[in-house]
């Protein structure tokens, strides 16, 4: 069974230009490169689960979403990397607490637990990575270590209450470099 790192896309692995629609704005962030690599040589899947709600909310289509998606593929095979796997939520948010929401909406575990039982991903050995509490929550959710990055939004979640991530990285390389560590300190054990 492969292990998995899932991966929030706005704000870990592109910049968050606030419900992205237009392909060519589509910019990766630093340490996305080798941060993918470094996950992909130590035999992580990666695997993209985020909340698109600007679908839900009327402000772009599921078209767009994965034209968006597309180009951030794209732009990592020129470079070798690929990344096959996107599960996103486009329902927008419950209007109020008594209002039932979706199951896919991070928190919720939904995203995760679809690539799971589509991928035959090994839950116990993966992790989340993520710029907002909700991914950190959705990890807990899930039962899975969650790094939360000071990238996108990440600097911002760290003042509000919230779930506490397993670690605190500066960008999707120094989580990547983390997980390594962490994988290699658990076999020596």
């Amino acid at each position: 069974m492969p292990r998995a790192v899932f991966l929030d896309r706005d704000g870990v692995l592109i910049e968050d230009k606030h419900y992205l629609r237009h392909p060519d704005q589509v910019a990766l962030l630093p340490g996305v490169p080798a941060g993918l690599e470094r996950l992909l040589q130590a035999g992580f899947l990666p695997v993209v689960v985020s909340n698109q709600s600007g679908v839900g909310r009327g402000y772009f289509t599921e078209a767009e979403v994965d034209a968006v998606h597309a180009r951030l593929q794209a732009l990592l095979a020129a470079r070798g990397i690929p990344l096959a796997h996107f599960y996103y939520c486009p329902h927008a948010p419950a209007k109020t607490p008594d209002e039932p929401g979706c199951a896919c909406r991070k928190p919720a575990p939904g995203l995760i637990l679809a690539a799971v039982s589509e991928l035959g991903i090994c839950l116990s050995d993966s992790y989340m990575i993520g710029d907002k509490r909700s991914d950190v929550g959705l990890g807990r959710a899930v039962g899975i270590p969650a790094i939360l990055v000071t990238t996108g939004h990440g600097a911002t979640e760290l003042q509000r209450p919230g779930p506490t991530p397993d670690h605190v990285a500066a960008d999707l390389d120094a989580a990547a470099r983390w997980i390594v560590a962490r994988e290699k300190a658990r076999i020596r054990s």
